[in-house]
């Protein structure tokens, strides 16, 4: 019996591995969904929403560290696809987004759901296979997963409703898919110079990112020959956690003063294998030695003094043996006795023994942390979760931390943390959001019910969309309550009305017991977590610019309280309640 080009569309992804489709299935996708139900070894995984979709596509295949597919039909469909292929694109991770169109006698002509897919998809796709013919469709299926998967990148294949259904042409042009592996090795006078610069420094500070994660060991070699300290950037967290020799912690908005200072007080600055974006939190007079596989973000954010083009690895492998090792600790020594003042510092702003409420948020982070197995998968929502996360949780052992750290999306922690679950069946999956960022997703959950998913859930429930806040804080601005306010359900019963369990926590001496009954769970669970709007988190380092930003905003809501604005009133209380218990 003849197989159509669904089929055969089928087959070629099956051949590099691919288990689930996800998607919201409609007319152009109806014989590819119906070929996939007739397949073993592969599932159609129905989600709520496209834009869940592709952020379950891009948790699937950042956890597993291989293709995944994302599929929506024709123009609403395809187009709800696009932020959580945005991310996957920012994130370098390699997914396939399978979209219907319309029948090509329709094309052209404003026909009903008619979206000129190409020119949409064209920022975020590194390649599209547009498939007219059946005697085409081999060839530009296969370079679209070739692409996708040599670069980790984001390709489209277009599926036009009649091709769909029509017989299969070209067998002979498919054949197996290997992603091929290689080494990018920099000239030996190259690493020589970096030898000689970090010889002749006297402090050395390493800010290291996602690039460095097949060279942890060889990372933490260097800087203890140099006694260098580690700063890394959050998507590193769980290459360098809290408890490896020599880390000091995150620089950044969400930083840490150790981390901050490592980078900017240090003679000389290696950037391993990161774009890190935020120039304010870089030297920009200190030399500086970038090492990345990709030559456009050499000198991307400051200038350098030299820059390499190759993989960590490959670098660190030459360059070891060439660096000599410093006998001076005095800048390591204070950076590190900082470090574990601050997380001391944390750890007592994480203490059960703080029962005002509504409570700390700090407190139910630390408590995941203590709980959570040694290999679990945290994804993270993109606000104030991120930042209790990166101060409470330590990614030790094999623990993964994913999210949106260069896209900065919001509603990427669910439908993540269902890829991420559906990827790795055995291994217990965390989920951190804020209350604002599930509202966007929160359909899903049916989906996470559905499939029977143990996913945990934390929500930090303080009715806020915080990070705007302080967002709308650090440029002078008092903040827009009306704006910020989440207008929130149950979500412990709401967990339950979907089919799943969860518990609403409101009193410090029930958290480690919610933390305890979510992990244990075998249905998708919800911690609904009530916690205080008014939990600060400053930046590591505040310059002239944020300190006017953050006075001013405070004067400014002050000013509304004296006028008599009671939200604005509250709002204070929550602040001074929250910073002084």
């Amino acid at each position: 019996m003849s197989k159509n080009v669904s089929e055969q569309l089928l087959d070629i992804l099956q051949g590099v591995g691919v288990e689930n489709v996800y998607g919201v299935t409609g007319d152009a996708l109806n014989f590819f969904v119906k070929a996939i139900e007739e397949r073993d070894g592969v599932d159609w995984i129905g989600m709520k929403h496209e834009g869940n979709a592709s952020f379950a596509a891009f948790g699937h295949s950042q956890t597993r560290e291989n293709l995944a597919v994302c599929a929506g039909t024709v123009g609403p469909g395809a187009l709800h696809l696009i932020n959580g292929l945005y991310n996957a694109k920012k994130e370098r991770t390699p997914v396939i987004a399978i979209t219907g169109q319309i029948n090509q006698k329709q094309q052209g002509t404003s026909f009903f759901q008619e979206v000129d897919l190409k020119k949409v998809f064209d920022d975020v796709c590194d390649y599209q296979a547009i498939i007219e013919t059946p005697e085409q469709a081999p060839m530009v299926i296969q370079r679209a997963i070739k692409n996708a998967m040599a670069n980790n990148a984001v390709c489209r294949i277009e599926l036009p409703a009649n091709v769909a259904e029509m017989k299969a042409e070209n067998e002979q042009f498919v054949h197996p898919i290997k992603k091929y592996v290689s080494r990018l090795v920099p000239e030996e006078s190259v690493v020589i110079e970096a030898a000689n610069l970090l010889n002749n420094a006297k402090t050395v500070g390493i800010l290291a990112g996602d690039g460095c994660r097949e060279s942890r060991a060889a990372v933490i070699e260097l800087s203890k020959k140099l006694n260098a300290p580690i700063t890394h950037s959050l998507r590193a967290s769980d290459i360098f956690d809290h408890d490896t020799d020599n880390v000091v912690g995150l620089t950044g908005l969400i930083g840490n003063p150790s981390g901050y200072n490592a980078v900017m007080k240090c003679d000389l600055l290696l950037m391993l294998g990161t774009d890190f974006p935020y120039i304010d939190f870089l030297p920009h007079e200190t030399k500086t030695i970038q090492v990345d596989i990709r030559q456009e973000n050499i000198g991307n954010r400051t200038a350098v003094s030299l820059g390499v083009w190759s993989d960590i690895s490959s670098f660190l492998e030459i360059l070891n043996p060439k660096v000599e090792q410093k006998e001076d600790t005095t800048f390591i020594d204070k950076l590190k006795k900082n470090f574990e003042n601050w997380r001391q510092n944390m750890k007592e702003q994480a203490s059960p023994t703080r029962e005002n409420e509504p409570l700390h948020p700090q407190i139910f982070a630390d408590l995941v942390n203590e709980h959570a197995s040694n290999d679990a998968i945290f994804t993270v929502e993109t606000g104030t979760s991120a930042i209790w996360a990166a101060h409470h949780i330590s990614f030790y052992s094999q623990r993964r931390l994913i999210g949106s750290f260069n896209h900065g999306s919001m509603a990427v922690g669910l439908p993540s943390a269902i890829g991420a679950q559906m990827a790795n069946p055995k291994q217990e999956i965390w989920c951190l959001s804020g209350d604002g960022a599930f509202n966007m997703a929160m359909q899903d959950f049916i989906t996470a019910v559905k499939y029977e998913l143990p996913i945990k859930v934390l929500i930090f429930n303080n009715s806020e969309l915080s990070f705007v806040k302080l967002e709308m804080e650090q440029v002078g601005l008092a903040a827009s309550l009306d704006a910020l306010h989440e207008t929130n359900v149950n979500f412990a019963e709401y967990a339950k009305l979907c089919g799943g369990d969860g518990v609403r926590v409101e009193h410090a001496k029930d958290i480690d017991a919610a933390v305890l009954q979510a992990k244990n769970s075998k249905k998708p669970f919800i911690i609904d977590a009530v916690v205080s709007s008014g939990a600060l988190s400053l930046p590591p380092h505040i310059g002239i610019k944020e300190a006017i930003g953050f006075g001013t905003s405070k004067l400014k809501e002050v000013g509304q309280v004296i006028s008599g604005d009671k939200k604005q009133w509250s709002n204070l209380k929550k602040e001074l309640q929250s910073y002084f218990d």
